[in-house]
């Protein structure tokens, strides 16, 4: 329940399993109670990425959010990236630029501001080449 004036925050690990999208690209579904991500980071590997989300609801309808926001944090030394402000794409589309991502294992954090007062964080990880 949500309390008015208050912050609801779930965080979740992407349940269903990150898979590759195509030959460089790496695609991962994440979902929580309230909202599901469709995530590909193009390419999938070390470099300049772009990281494209699509947003919907439990009910596989487009979400329109407030704001998306997008962390990445290197697994193994725990260094974190300065946070990104993902840019709307369309209804239930976001955009988010990485300068330079080095290659290995990194944890992506979205943070999506569903309301003025409901935002849901979730994280999967993923590994870039």
């Amino acid at each position: 329940m949500l309390v008015s004036g208050l912050l609801c925050v779930v965080l979740l690990t992407g349940v269903a399993g990150p898979a590759v999208a195509g030959d460089d690209d790496f695609f991962t579904h994440l979902h929580t109670e309230k909202a599901m991500a469709n995530v590909t980071v193009s390419p999938g590997r070390a470099g300049p990425v772009d990281i494209t989300i699509q947003l919907e609801t439990m009910e596989e309808k487009p979400l329109s959010a407030k704001a998306v926001s997008v962390t990445l944090t290197d697994v193994r030394t725990g260094r974190r990236l300065p946070t990104v402000q993902a840019t709307r794409a369309g209804e239930a589309g976001w955009q988010a630029r990485i300068a330079m991502l080095t290659a290995g294992n990194w944890m992506l954090g979205l943070g999506i501001s569903i309301t003025d007062t409901d935002k849901v964080d979730v994280e999967s990880p993923i590994p870039i080449k």
